[in-house]
């Protein structure tokens, strides 16, 4: 390999092209029109335009990623996690243009990217498994009837998913339907495919993972564990290595099972076997990642492994660098910086990042995808940043993510932070006594959080593209929207313009798409009802009437909302 390219944007870009640069590879990043001078972009050695602005015609478009690998030259690929990153249809193009794909064999991805397959692969390894489904659903009736048979809460779940999208719970034979439909659309917005199946959901259950590196031939390493208990809408917020609080009992069957699943398959690269760990001790097999996971610095820390440096490795095939799992050292934990209100449940918060101080000094990593005066770009995820601390054991790791941040000042935009600073103060997240789940951020921690100040409306950030000649050959240019509306003396055009409504007009609480109306034009609402369903950074969020009456819409679904834009009136 000589030339990667890097099939993402944002942090993980930004790290895998900082790995080029200390492995002796040159990196190209790819980019939509509103990150033309983003991060990632800067931070790599050349760049290519994908020309689209949405991430089914950029990050997702296959045909664009391999237009510009030939246009750059590049002779191998790293699709970092999310977008395209398990997708074996991607692994086999890129292998079939000739170049080198950084991950797993696509007959891998395809074996364990699908979760009824790779719970087949684990049933017969010997892991242990919940009661699901052996095949996707077909519709929404097979769902709930398997609900009737297995009992209840259920959880619905992306076949081709991860990262928390396409997966929704049920705790009601009549939120089944729902379910079902929701995790169908979100798994075909950020995946492109909407297969599900469904198994029995545990209760306040905690995540545990274990990162493997594998050869390509058999051989696995397991290299440790992580715990990645505390999420929201079942997405990470915050994880740590090496997983606190397990027996040497539940650590071995752990890593046993997660080595025993990818060997079957003769895993290649870096991979993660997710689990989850009962209030009774019960270990149940989730699912595996079939690439980079975003906590991976986690586990860098506490092994001093560079795990892409790692990938780097396999793919030029010398396997992993070690035979054994590693001995942590210390105690590591992960914040992500989500630009999320978590005072308003979490609402995306896209917008210009106006000011940046970064935490440094002993013990502290910052992984980011933005710097002072970029965007959190409404398309895309909503991670921003990465805060990582590194001490010799749980307790001091605690002090020191408290210090640092009390030294972070990010202005512009709302983050996750004030929750992790009331986090750092709760009992049940203490080492003596830690008691967090997969839900106890919503259900404990999150109505007691205050909203943050609203971000300030981002203009576009597009770009026009203009045929002009230059020394008689005909070039395409993109050119900021904003830099056109200057030369013309005009404002540039607002992406998400605060509008002054009357009382019975109900705002958009995040900018998005409107993907579903919950209620037909004319009806009758109550205070509270769900009337209609936004699509924002990749996720559904659910919008409900503020006052009782007739609604009428304002928006037509699949359109496109900015934050507080009158949807619909509500008048009595």
């Amino acid at each position: 390999m000589q030339k990667i390219l890097i099939a993402n944007r944002g942090e993980i870009a930004v790290r895998v092209a900082r790995a080029c640069a200390e492995a002796g590879y040159r990196s190209v990043a790819v980019y939509a029109d509103q990150d033309v001078d983003a991060m990632h972009v800067r931070h790599a050695d050349e760049a290519v335009a994908l020309g689209g602005s949405t991430a089914a015609d950029s990050y997702l478009s296959i045909e664009a990623l391999l237009a510009a690998a030939r246009t750059s030259g590049a002779d191998a690929v790293h699709p970092g996690y999310g977008f395209l990153s398990e997708s074996a249809a991607f692994a086999r193009a890129v292998e079939a243009a000739g170049m080198t794909w950084i991950g797993p064999a696509p007959e891998t991805i395809e074996a364990l990217g699908d979760k009824v397959t790779a719970r087949a692969i684990a049933l017969e390894t010997g892991a242990p498994l919940a009661p699901g489904t052996d095949r996707p659903l077909a519709d929404a009736d097979e769902a709930v009837a398997f609900a009737r048979e297995h009992g209840l809460p259920v959880v619905v779940k992306a076949a081709f998913g991860g990262g928390g999208r396409g997966l929704k719970v049920a705790h009601t034979i009549e939120e089944v339907a729902d379910a079902f439909g929701s995790a169908t659309r979100e798994a075909i917005a950020a995946f492109g495919r909407g297969e599900c199946f469904i198994e029995r959901y545990l209760e306040h259950p905690r995540h545990v993972e274990a990162q493997v590196l594998g050869d390509g031939r058999g051989r696995v390493v397991v290299v440790g564990d992580r715990d990645c208990s505390l999420q929201r809408r079942s997405q990470k917020l915050v994880e740590e290595a090496p997983a606190p609080g397990l027996t040497d009992e539940q650590r071995a069957r752990i890593h046993a099972a997660a080595r025993d699943i990818c060997a079957a398959v003769d895993y290649r690269g870096a991979g993660t076997v997710e689990f989850l760990l009962g209030v009774d001790g019960t270990i149940s097999f989730l699912e595996v990642n079939t690439r980079l996971q975003v906590e991976h610095p986690v586990t860098e820390a506490v092994t001093g492994v560079d795990l892409v440096r790692e990938q780097f490795r396999i793919a030029e095939g010398l396997g992993p660098s070690f035979d054994e799992t590693p001995t942590p050292v210390g105690h590591a934990i992960e914040l992500r910086l989500n630009a999320e209100d978590p005072g308003r449940g979490f609402l995306p918060s896209p917008g210009r990042v106006e000011t940046l101080r970064v935490p440094a000094g002993p013990g502290i990593r910052w992984d980011a995808g933005v710097e002072a005066g970029d965007s959190v770009e409404a398309a895309f995820d909503s991670l921003a940043a990465k805060l990582i601390v590194h001490a010799p054991d749980r307790d001091a790791a605690l002090v020191r993510m408290r210090r640092a941040l009390r030294e972070l000042e990010l202005t512009g935009i709302a983050t996750v932070a004030p929750f992790a600073v009331a986090l750092l103060d709760e009992p049940d997240f203490s080492t003596a006594g830690f008691a967090v789940s997969t839900q106890w951020i919503e259900s404990t921690l999150m109505p007691r959080l205050s909203p943050q100040g609203r971000p300030a409306p981002s203009l576009a950030t597009g770009l026009r593209r203009l045929a002009v000649e230059v020394d008689g050959r005909r070039v395409v240019l993109g050119l900021p929207d904003a830099l056109l509306a200057a030369a013309a003396g005009a404002a540039p055009r607002s992406g998400a313009a605060a509008l002054m409504r009357d009382e019975g007009e109900l705002g958009a609480p995040v900018p998005g798409t409107l993907v579903r109306w919950s209620v037909d034009d004319g009806a009758a609402v109550e205070p509270g009802q769900e009337v209609a369903v936004l699509d924002a950074m990749k996720m559904e969020t659910t919008v409900l009437a503020h006052r009782a009456g007739i609604l009428t819409r304002l928006v037509e679904q699949g359109g496109g909302v900015s934050v507080d834009q009158p949807i619909a009136r509500i008048v009595e």
